[in-house]
């Protein structure tokens, strides 16, 4: 893990991947790694970039990550054209949410095909090349639910749980090779993940896609503080002050935590809304032990 005191990396020269750049938060991010002079590769399912979205200076692919061929053939790419890779950013992923005697099988298996296997053929497909390199970064897209686990998004929570856990597991497996390793990890924000939601708890899914329409913060300054955080070199990068205050909740104040939780699995049960009420709750009780 890189030091507190280390200074800021420089992406200028540096060749990077990124998947879903064709939108939301990938292309943010790709729009900063080129203006600050990185040479990047967007993957991702179309079979041409939708013109005028990309940068002219990106090179483009096409890279279903559910595809162990796909990827495959990514690498042989980069390996041609590059000869080597500096940062993997595994961004591409889908929404989903339901209770879980709602959500069918179907449905898991898809959110896990796309949202957690995904990453681990990413990172699977390039490690290999970045330890030889011995050297590089790889950058895996997770969510605030990953951290905070709130009712009614089982399947969304265990694969972005997922992306943290093996995102945790390559920070320390992959250190001796000087491979650095951070998850982003944002609350809600507005972009085009609500039109990837698909599944049988409609009513769950009507209630993720509007905190997705009305949320405070755009793609655009989510990827500006995770950028920030991935020059860093932070592990955990939090995006904004709702995850913050979610989070270090959960870390310092469990029985808050563990209590609002609960209140939200209640307020489902007799029909409310589980996740709206949540960070606010949490704010309001963390500012009350605090006085």
């Amino acid at each position: 893990m890189r030091s507190s005191h280390a200074s800021p990396r420089s992406y200028a020269g540096q060749r990077a991947l990124v998947t879903g750049g064709c939108s939301g938060l990938g292309l943010e991010l790709v729009k900063l790694l080129v203006a600050d002079g990185a040479r990047v590769l967007v993957g991702d399912v179309h079979d041409q970039a939708p013109v005028g979205v990309l940068p002219p200076e990106v090179e483009y692919r096409r890279l279903d990550i559910r595809s162990d061929e796909q990827w495959d053939e990514a690498r042989v790419w980069v390996e041609s054209n590059w000869q080597g890779l500096d940062l993997l950013v595994n961004n591409a992923g889908v929404a989903a949410g339901g209770r879980i005697d709602v959500t069918s099988m179907d449905d898991w298996k898809w959110i896990v095909d796309i949202n957690l296997l995904g990453v681990v053929r990413g990172c699977r497909t390039f490690t290999p090349m970045l330890k030889e390199q011995r050297g590089g970064q790889i950058v895996n897209t997770a969510s605030l639910a990953g951290l905070v686990h709130s009712p009614a998004m089982a399947s969304y929570n265990a694969v972005k749980a997922g992306v943290v856990a093996l995102s945790e597991t390559l920070l320390h497996e992959l250190s001796p090779w000087d491979i650095t390793v951070s998850v982003i990890c944002p609350s809600f924000f507005r972009t085009n993940l609500a039109s990837s939601l698909q599944g049988k708890d409609v009513e769950m899914e009507e209630t993720a896609v509007d905190l997705i329409n009305k949320a405070p913060r755009g793609a655009g300054e989510v990827a500006a503080a995770a950028y920030a955080g991935m020059k860093a070199g932070k592990f955990i990068v939090l995006t904004d002050p709702d995850g913050r205050i979610a989070y270090n909740s959960k870390r310092f104040s469990r029985p808050i935590y563990t209590a609002t939780m609960k209140r939200a699995g209640k307020s489902l049960a007799k029909g409310g809304p589980a996740i709206p009420p949540l960070v606010a709750k949490l704010q309001a009780r963390m500012a009350q032990r605090s006085k």
